[in-house]
């Protein structure tokens, strides 16, 4: 009888540690290769780092840190970091901005709202080249659309080579780079306001709640979320966006306009220092990887402090919000 009982529970523990292991089993060949298509290339790249190559991607000896030592002494390092910084805090920034009220018009009910959706998600559907492309042109200096446009309004008396000098080839790059991010960001803005209850805004109307009350206290609280993946994917793509500014400048003027990944690629593809270049590659890595981590942190222990203060998050803190309103 014991030993029946025994067995019963020695199957039973067993059944039990099958089911446990059971997920994680099935998902265990897609970490694997997730782990192989991500972990590979970053090991690949760090052991480069640390070797000297030589221009067809052969490592000649192991060099230690010294390529880092190259980068960090190379006279154009400071300045692609000062420019990398502003150019992702200002797109990510102005993108993020700019995309809220356009995202709350949209989501309004009004004729021709479909069509404005189309045209907003216009810019989207056009890959980051032919934007490119499209934007040198329009800004060329002697037959440009956007010198003739403004020469015929009278607000200039001569062509300005836009694209040419130093004052106004980066500014304009990251005008056009907050234009291309806005639609993907109203895009993961009006996900979350369709994600919205009705109720709580009908609540808050009836409570005699303004505009501004029931954007303060309802929509940006619970579209705090959905801003937090706006920012952290606009500065990963933002960081490594290359096409646009390739497209446009190179680099140039006298390298006014090159940030880290367009001078990546010259150090690599024009230069031939591949293993600077690596290293340069292992730090723009851990810049984003470190800000990511800190962010989502920050993120999640703020959404905690959130719903503690607000007793539960869902429809409990969406009530207490109202209740704020009405108070």
């Amino acid at each position: 009888m014991h030993d029946a009982s025994a067995v019963q529970s020695g199957v039973t523990s067993s059944e039990r540690l099958g089911r446990r292991a059971a997920p994680y089993i099935l998902i265990l060949p897609s970490i694997i290769l997730a782990f192989w298509i991500i972990g590979f290339p970053i090991w690949d790249v760090a052991n480069m780092s640390l070797h000297a190559v030589n221009r067809f991607g052969q490592l000649k000896g192991f060099a230690g840190f010294d390529n880092f030592s190259h980068l960090v002494t190379e006279p154009l390092f400071v300045g692609c970091l000062f420019r990398t910084l502003i150019w992702t805090v200002s797109v990510v920034g102005g993108t993020v901005v700019l995309s809220m009220p356009i995202a709350l018009i949209l989501n309004e009910n009004f004729g021709g709202r479909r069509i404005a959706r189309i045209i907003i998600m216009l810019p989207w559907a056009v890959s980051l080249t032919m934007s490119g492309i499209v934007w040198r042109w329009a800004l060329d200096g002697q037959s440009g659309m956007v010198n003739a446009t403004l020469f015929n309004l009278g607000i200039i008396h001569r062509p300005i080579a836009w694209l040419a000098t130093a004052g106004t080839a980066f500014p304009v790059e990251i005008a056009i780079g907050i234009l291309v991010s806005i639609p993907f960001t109203v895009t993961v803005y009006l996900g979350g306001l369709a994600s919205f209850p009705v109720e709580i805004f009908e609540a808050a109307k009836i409570d005699g709640a303004s505009p501004w009350q029931e954007w303060r206290y309802l929509t940006f609280p619970l579209l705090r979320p959905f801003i937090n993946i706006a920012l952290v994917l606009n500065t990963i793509y933002v960081f490594n966006s290359f096409p646009l500014i390739w497209v446009m400048t190179q680099g140039d003027p006298a390298n006014s306009t090159d940030i880290f990944v367009t001078w990546l690629y010259k150090l690599a593809f024009r230069y031939g220092k591949l293993d600077v270049a690596a290293a340069l590659s292992l730090v723009m890595f851990l810049i984003l990887l470190s800000f990511t981590i800190a962010y989502s942190t920050l993120a999640m222990r703020d959404e905690e402090e959130s719903a503690k203060s607000t007793g539960a998050p869902g429809s409990a803190g969406a009530g207490a919000q109202t209740g704020a309103i009405s108070t």
